[in-house]
């Protein structure tokens, strides 16, 4: 495709925030367990929310979650979410701050079992990237057959907010698929990176 012709998805338009986030992290891999736990955080409290509030509020979790550290997390007791139902900085439900430890739980669970969670994860796209080639937003979907079977696990293995469509948005920030438009200049780059 001519380089003239090139634009940024247009969601990354809406905000500066969202732009650095397209630019710099939405579609790239991660592997990193911790960072892999953020994103399950973060994509769980985002539930019926934009996700340009939890983008606004995500220092605020970095500090309120001890920097996304499961194990910490994991051992939250009801005085700590006490603290946290009072935290302006946050998404302040209790459902979802409850959420948010025993998803730690799971998540060491799941890290014992296989070694790390970037591991068991992974599977689901054989341990490379599904690289999409959408021309619009409007043929990008919300859920396919794999967030459908990632969801059904996760939930069997005791996670919460992890709906099919939940665990398709953490697909595609994790960079399990690459649903930057063919029109971005981001789908190369990122396809390019996962070679």
């Amino acid at each position: 495709m001519n380089n003239s012709m090139l634009a940024p998805c247009p969601w990354a338009a809406q905000t500066p925030l969202y732009k650095r986030y397209h630019d710099e992290e939405w579609g790239v891999p991660v592997h990193d367990d911790r960072r892999l736990f953020e994103f399950i955080l973060l994509e769980g409290a985002q539930a019926g929310l934009s996700w340009s509030t939890i983008l606004n509020k995500r220092e605020n979790y970095r500090d309120a979650f001890d920097d996304f550290d499961f194990i910490q997390v994991a051992r939250y007791g009801d005085k700590r979410k006490k603290t946290l139902m009072v935290d302006e900085g946050i998404v302040r439900n209790r459902l979802k701050i409850e959420s948010a430890v025993i998803n730690a739980v799971a998540f060491i669970t799941i890290r014992e079992e296989f070694g790390s969670f970037d591991e068991w994860l992974w599977r689901y796209v054989e341990g490379k990237p599904i690289t999409n080639r959408f021309g619009t937003m409007e043929q990008v979907p919300a859920t396919t057959a794999v967030s459908n079977a990632l969801s059904r696990d996760l939930k069997k293995r005791g996670f919460k907010f992890v709906g099919s469509t939940i665990t398709y948005a953490f697909m595609q920030a994790v960079g399990m698929v690459n649903d930057h438009l063919v029109t971005c200049p981001r789908h190369e780059q990122i396809a390019r990176l996962t070679k």
